[in-house]
């Protein structure tokens, strides 16, 4: 595994950087030797925040992990981690036949006493999608007490998503072709 390590608001120490390496590091018997691994350390005043990002072709692993000690942040990050590749290795198996992942292939052929349950759809909903501006899909995301919205927009005629990010601000998801 190839290691891409950087801090924001943070220097990263060897210390952290072998915790990083060590404890992510022990997760290569999932990954081929050229996977990279993105790890960004960062601190916000009593929070200690790890962000790692796998990128496999056609998927992404990610996580984020906050806690008062960057140790205990890493150590939560590397098990997050396992439990997502152990937990989809059935979505990498089919892509690993496609050619698409870049996983070991001992790892996904592999079977699992501790199988977790397939994802199961308990719930379909259907609504009208009327065209608006983001603004305005904002507006209508507070009125519902939502996280997110699913609007047609006004402009583009495009399904977009409008969702609350931290710090009482809003994002936007546009589709890309």
């Amino acid at each position: 595994m190839k290691f891409i390590i950087s801090g924001k608001s943070i220097d990263v120490t060897p210390g952290l950087k072998a915790a990083v390496e060590d404890k992510i590091g022990k997760l290569e018997k999932y990954f081929t030797p050229e996977t990279e691994v993105h790890a960004t350390l960062s601190v916000e005043k009593e929070r200690q925040k790890i962000e790692i990002t796998i990128p496999i072709k056609g998927t992404i692993i990610r996580t984020e992990q906050v806690s008062s000690d960057m140790y205990v942040s890493i150590d939560l990050a590397a098990e997050v981690i396992e439990r997502q590749l152990k937990k989809y290795r059935n979505k990498f198996r089919s892509e690993q036949q496609a050619g698409a992942a870049s996983l070991r292939t001992d790892f996904v052929e592999k079977d699992y006493d501790d199988e977790e349950e397939e994802i199961k759809i308990v719930r379909t909903k259907r609504f009208d999608i009327k065209p608006m501006y983001a603004e305005d899909a904002c507006v209508q995301m507070e009125l519902l007490g939502h996280d997110f919205f699913v609007f047609c927009n006004a402009e583009t005629d495009e399904v977009n998503v409008v969702y609350k990010r931290k710090g009482n601000t809003y994002g936007l998801i546009e589709p890309e072709y």
